[in-house]
């Protein structure tokens, strides 16, 4: 299937300091590498978002929003349909905002400014209210907490094959260690490359591995004890327990969160 290509809207300059963009993409859609002299927030409220920004791949949940500096190359790419909003900064107001690419935590007030410009369908705030909800919007962006990577990726060869295999199968059980000899490596030393290029372990990888997947999958109409049969749980009340802990609510609440807002 030939994928579908996301159109970047082209401005010589930003239209306002803060400019507001939604977009519903399809699946198998994607943007080309590309750079703009302001800064951007793109979150997903809806699905799993997929970049690569400056070499770093990002794939992100809604609870997160990834931070891209002013000048800094990235492409990104859906897997399955996203519902798509994005905030464009001007560089004066990127200052007090990382300098690297990031993902952001999200709060419920940035949320709910977010959907309420959505749905009003605005892009430059005009009247004094917007103006306001809109530097509301900036300050809780400079005081967001900064998740470097929801899903990080390595460069270490044999720990990246590892990942991609994982990625192309989330459900596959096998211990780290028929993991390590896929690699080449022993047990010991495959744990310790996740602690160090990851920050984080094996099962915690693969759990958040898991969780992304789960996002995607809801969106069918597959049962919920499927698709956790399908990512590996031998029960549905363990998948219902790792999605509540990663999520905050349970599969079948994230499932009717799911109309677009």
């Amino acid at each position: 299937m030939r994928k579908k290509l996301i159109c970047v809207p082209e401005f010589e300059q930003l239209p306002a300091p803060v400019y507001f963009r939604y977009a519903e993409f399809d699946a198998d859609s994607h943007s080309t590498p590309h750079l703009h002299s302001w800064g951007s927030l793109g979150y997903v409220s809806n699905g799993v978002m997929r970049y690569e920004v400056g070499g770093r791949r990002f794939m992100s949940p809604p609870q997160y929003a990834l931070w891209v500096p002013p000048n800094t190359e990235h492409s990104s790419y859906n897997s399955h349909a996203i519902v798509y909003r994005s905030v464009y900064l001007d560089a004066v107001l990127c200052e007090q905002l990382p300098r690297e690419p990031v993902t952001l935590v999200i709060s419920d007030i940035l949320k709910s400014i977010l959907s309420d410009f959505a749905r009003r369908d605005i892009h430059i705030p005009q009247t004094e209210a917007d103006i306001r909800l809109a530097q509301v919007l900036v300050d809780q962006l400079q005081q967001a907490p900064v998740h470097q990577c929801y899903l990080p990726y390595a460069s270490h060869p044999g720990l990246q094959r590892v990942l991609e295999a994982l990625q192309a199968q989330p459900g596959d059980n096998r211990p780290l260690g028929e993991w390590a000899e896929q690699a080449h490596v022993s047990e010991r030393t495959l744990a310790r490359l996740f602690v160090r290029e990851l920050a984080m372990s094996f099962g915690e990888w693969r759990q958040r591995l898991r969780f992304l997947a789960a996002i995607e999958a809801l969106e069918s109409t597959r049962s919920v004890q499927d698709v956790g049969f399908d990512l590996g749980y031998s029960t549905s009340s363990a998948f219902i327990a790792m999605f509540q802990r990663q999520a905050g609510c349970s599969p079948e609440q994230y499932r009717r969160q799911l109309r677009p807002r």
